[in-house]
């Protein structure tokens, strides 16, 4: 996938609405995530994280994992929302094709449907090492939330 092109994804769940778009950025990933909720921006953001990483038109909903995040405000529940799905993607494999969030006290809950990564049948785009604090908001108004992902 060039990083020098706006290319926006379109989610066939949503219709016509757009999930997440890649924004240029030097030299890491920076991705914009829309919802008519930030519950909703905050499962395409998780959505954009995992279709970085890889093609997930080959992932299948066919188990279900359950995920929690804690924050004391928008911004550190959105960075440990996302730290946490990396770190299930990277100890255990698991890749979800499907989020659902709902904001809880003080936190996130968060129920995702995928499979474990099987290296042969899916096509790997890129690695992330890491969620980002630089440049990370959430916008509640719009409602968005945009942050950058070290690869």
């Amino acid at each position: 996938m060039p990083k020098d092109s706006n290319a926006i994804y379109l989610s066939a769940i949503s219709g016509n609405v757009t999930r997440y778009e890649l924004i240029d950025h030097t030299a890491d990933l920076m991705i914009k995530a829309y919802g008519k909720t930030l519950e909703e921006c905050f499962a395409n953001a998780g959505y954009a994280l995992f279709d970085q990483t890889v093609d997930l038109s080959g992932i299948r909903p066919a188990e279900i994992f359950e995920t929690e995040a804690r924050g004391e405000d928008l911004e550190e529940l959105l960075y440990a929302f996302l730290s946490e799905l990396l770190f299930l993607e990277d100890c255990d494999g698991v890749i979800l094709c499907e989020l659902e969030v709902s904001f809880c006290s003080g936190g996130l809950k968060c129920r995702g449907k995928g499979e474990i990564l099987d290296r042969d049948r899916h096509r790997i785009r890129s690695e992330i090492k890491a969620v980002t604090y630089h440049m990370l908001s959430v916008d509640a108004g719009e409602p968005s939330v945009t942050v950058i992902f070290d690869v």
